[in-house]
C-alpha cells in the first residue's frame, strides 16, 4: 500500500496537541487560511456559504462542496486536494485507497463493519506487527488501544478521503461476509461445490440460504473489474488458494486470494450463467454472458475455461461499449495515417488487411473502421471465431468447426447473402485465402487480418500460403500493422530531462525527427496505481499497395524489397509512429522498444 508523504508542516505537531475531537469545518477554513492554501476573503465568502448550509455532511465533504479557491493556481479544492492537506497538518501520511492493494480477508478480521463506520475508520493493510488504518478524523483516536489490544498489533494511522472510507467499508466488509457465506454453504471445510447446490435445486429441495454468497461475491468481481477498467478477468485455481487477477492496461494485476471450494462455486455460477456445461470439466468451453455495468449500460463478457492441474480456470474478455473507440484520432492514428486509412477503406472492392500478434487491437480497429462504413445503402457482413463483440450495425455469423462450418464455407455462404462488404476473422490457410481473394474480384471490399510483424511481411506470408503474386496486384489494397503501447499517466508525468533528441534519433535512424520533442517520464500515483501509466493508444504503419509496389511483388518480391518501396509510397514504420509519441510526450522510449520490431 502506497501512501502520499504529508507536506512538511510547522504547525503539524501542535495542531495534534492542541486539537482533539471531530473536525469542525470552521476550524479548517481558519486553518486553511493561515497556512496560505486559501485567501482571508475566501476565508469568509466560505464560513457565509457553509453558515447558510444545515447538514450532518462530514466536514472535508462540507467544505469540498462549495468549491474553494486555492490561491496558488485559483482552482477550485476537491476533497482529495483539501484531504492532503489535512494530512500534513496532521502530520500523518495521506493515502488514497487502492481497492487492487487490500487484503479484503484480512482487512475484515480486523474490526467489524459496525466498528468501523461507527468510528468511520477502514484497515487497509496487515502485517504481523502492525495494521495501518485509513481516517477522515485524524483527531479522534480514542478507539487506537482497543483495536491494538484486539489485534495484538500496533496501529499506525492515515489519512484518507472521507467518501472513499465509506465506499469500500461498505464493499469491503460485504465482499468478505459473502466469501464467508459462500465457505458455510460449502461446509466447515469449503470444499463442497455450487454443482452440489444445483443439484440440490433439481431434487426440488430449497437451497441453502447461504449460497447467496456465491452470487454476491460474482455481482461484486464484476462490478469492481468494470470500476478498474479491465479489459480480463483471470480466475486461476492453485495448490492452496484461487487467485483473481485483472488485467489493466495490457498487465495484470492480483486481486484477490478465495479458498478454492468458494472459486470453484464462482467458476460454476458464471457457467450456468454463460449457458456452458457445468458438469463438464475435462475439456475446454466458451460461453458468453450480458450484464450491466455501474451506470447501467450493457456489457458483454466473453467466458473461456481450461482444465488445469488444480482445477478448471476460467477467463472473462470484457466489452464495454464505454471503450468501445468511434474515431480514428482516439484509435491513436497520425494525421498522415489517418487520411491514407480513410481513403482505402472508401474503396469499392479489394482486400484490406490489419496485422499484428495477439491482443494488439485488430479487432478494435475493424469494428470501429466497419461501424463507420456500415451505413443503410450497404450489407456489412462479418464471419468469426468467435464474434468478439456483437455489433448491432452489421450481421455477424460465428464458425463451427464441429459443424463444419470454417471460414472457407462461411464465406462461400457470404457471397449469396448480396454483401457489399465482408470481414473474415482470419486468414489461416490457403482455402479462405482464396474465397477471400474471390471476393474481391467479383467487387467485393473484403477486411482480414494475419498474425505477422509487420505490413510487408502480411505479402510475404499470402505467398507462402500459396496465393500466386499476380492475384495480390490484382486485390490487395493495404495492410496495417499495429501494436498497443500505454501511454504515461498525465496527472504524474515529469518531464524527462535524462531524454535526449539524440539518443530518439539514434533510435530511429536513418530516418529523422524533426517539429517539438518534450518527453517525459512515468512517474506513479494513485490514479494509474503508482504504474506512471494509464490507458493506451495503437501505433500504426499503413502500407498501400501502388504500381510501384506491385511491380516488386511481381519482380522482386522479398521482405526488403517489399518493405523499401511501401517507405518510399508513404509507409512510416512502427517504431518511428512509437518515436514520434514519445516526442510529444504520450509514452516512453522502453514502451515503444518492448512493443515494436526494430527498423534494421
Amino acid at each position: 500500500m502506497t501512501a502520499v508523504l504529508p507536506p512538511t508542516s510547522p504547525r503539524a505537531s501542535q495542531t495534534s496537541q492542541a486539537h482533539a475531537g471531530p473536525l469542525d469545518w470552521r476550524t479548517l477554513v481558519e486553518w486553511l487560511s493561515e497556512d496560505g492554501v486559501i485567501s482571508r476573503a475566501e476565508a469568509q465568502r466560505t464560513i457565509a456559504r457553509c453558515a447558510q448550509v444545515q447538514s450532518a455532511q462530514h466536514a472535508l465533504i462540507r467544505l469540498a462542496s462549495v468549491s474553494m479557491t486555492r490561491v496558488a493556481d485559483g482552482k477550485p479544492l476537491d476533497i482529495e486536494t483539501i484531504a492532503q492537506w489535512l494530512a500534513g497538518r496532521a502530520g500523518l501520511n495521506y493515502l488514497r485507497i487502492d481497492p487492487l492493494k487490500v487484503d479484503v480477508g484480512k482487512v475484515a478480521d480486523t474490526m467489524s463493519a459496525v466498528y468501523a463506520e461507527r468510528h468511520k475508520v477502514l484497515p487497509v493493510q496487515v502485517t504481523p506487527l502492525e495494521v495501518v488504518i485509513a481516517t477522515s478524523e485524524p483527531f479522534v483516536t480514542d478507539w487506537v488501544q482497543e483495536v491494538e489490544r484486539q489485534s495484538r498489533r500496533s496501529v499506525r494511522l492515515v489519512v484518507a478521503n472521507p467518501v472513499d472510507i465509506a465506499k469500500y467499508t461498505v464493499e469491503f466488509f460485504a465482499l468478505a461476509k459473502s466469501v464467508r457465506a459462500a465457505l458455510k454453504a460449502g461446509g466447515a471445510s469449503g470444499t463442497a461445490s455450487f454443482e452440489q447446490l444445483v443439484e440440490l435445486n433439481k431434487s426440488n429441495k430449497q437451497l441453502d440460504a447461504n449460497d447467496q454468497g456465491v452470487v454476491q461475491v460474482v455481482d461484486w468481481l464484476w462490478q469492481y473489474a468494470f470500476d478498474q477498467r479491465a479489459s480480463d478477468i483471470h480466475l486461476e485455481p492453485r495448490r492452496e488458494q484461487g487467485v483473481i487477477r485483472f488485467r489493466i492496461d495490457g498487465v495484470l494485476h492480483p486481486v484477490y486470494q478465495m479458498p478454492m471450494g468458494v472459486l470453484g462455486a464462482m467458476t460454476a455460477r458464471i457457467k450456468l450463467l454463460g449457458r456452458m456445461d457445468v458438469v463438464e470439466k475435462r475439456r475446454p468451453q466458451d460461453g458468453r454472458i450480458k450484464t450491466r455495468n455501474p451506470r447501467g449500460d450493457e456489457v458483454e463478457m466473453r467466458l473461456s475455461t481450461l482444465p488445469t492441474a488444480f482445477g478448471e480456470k476460467m477467463v472473462m474478455r470484457i466489452f464495454d461499449p464505454d471503450t468501445t473507440v468511434k474515431d480514428l484520432d482516439a484509435l491513436g492514428f497520425s494525421q498522415h495515417d489517418a487520411g491514407r486509412w480513410e481513403q482505402l477503406v472508401r474503396r469499392p472492392y479489394g482486400i484490406v488487411l490489419v496485422t499484428g500478434p495477439t491482443g494488439s487491437g485488430k479487432t478494435t480497429t475493424l469494428y470501429s473502421t466497419l461501424k463507420r462504413l456500415a451505413t443503410e445503402e450497404v450489407n456489412v457482413n462479418t464471419i468469426e471465431d468467435p464474434i468478439e463483440m456483437i455489433e448491432p450495425a452489421f450481421n455477424q455469423t460465428q464458425v463451427q468447426p464441429h459443424l463444419d462450418f470454417g471460414f472457407p464455407e462461411g464465406l462461400r455462404a457470404l457471397m449469396r447473402q448480396d454483401p457489399d462488404i465482408i470481414m473474415v476473422g482470419e486468414i489461416r490457410d490457403l482455402q479462405t485465402a482464396d474465397m477471400a481473394v474471390q471476393a474481391a474480384l467479383t467487387g467485393h471490399l473484403v477486411f482480414s487480418t494475419l498474425h505477422t510483424n509487420d505490413a510487408p511481411s502480411a505479402v510475404s506470408r499470402l505467398m507462402e500460403l500459396g496465393v500466386p503474386p499476380y492475384l495480390i496486384n490484382a486485390t490487395l489494397l493495404g495492410v496495417l500493422a499495429q501494436r498497443l503501447v500505454r501511454t504515461l499517466c498525465s496527472h504524474c508525468r515529469v518531464p524527462d530531462a535524462s531524454a535526449s533528441r539524440e539518443a530518439l534519433a539514434e533510435l530511429v535512424k536513418p530516418w529523422q525527427i524533426s517539429g517539438g520533442y518534450r518527453p517525459y517520464k512515468a512517474v506513479g500515483c494513485v490514479d494509474c496505481r503508482m504504474t506512471g501509466f494509464r490507458g493506451r493508444m495503437g501505433l500504426y504503419e499503413l502500407l498501400t499497395v501502388t504500381e510501384g509496389f506491385k511491380e516488386r511483388v511481381s519482380k522482386e518480391p522479398n521482405i526488403d524489397s517489399l518493405r523499401r518501396q511501401a517507405v518510399t509510397d508513404g509507409m512510416r514504420p512502427l517504431r518511428l509512429g512509437g518515436a514520434l509519441k514519445v516526442a510529444e510526450g504520450l509514452t516512453t522510449v522502453e514502451e515503444i522498444l518492448a512493443a515494436t520490431p526494430s527498423l534494421s
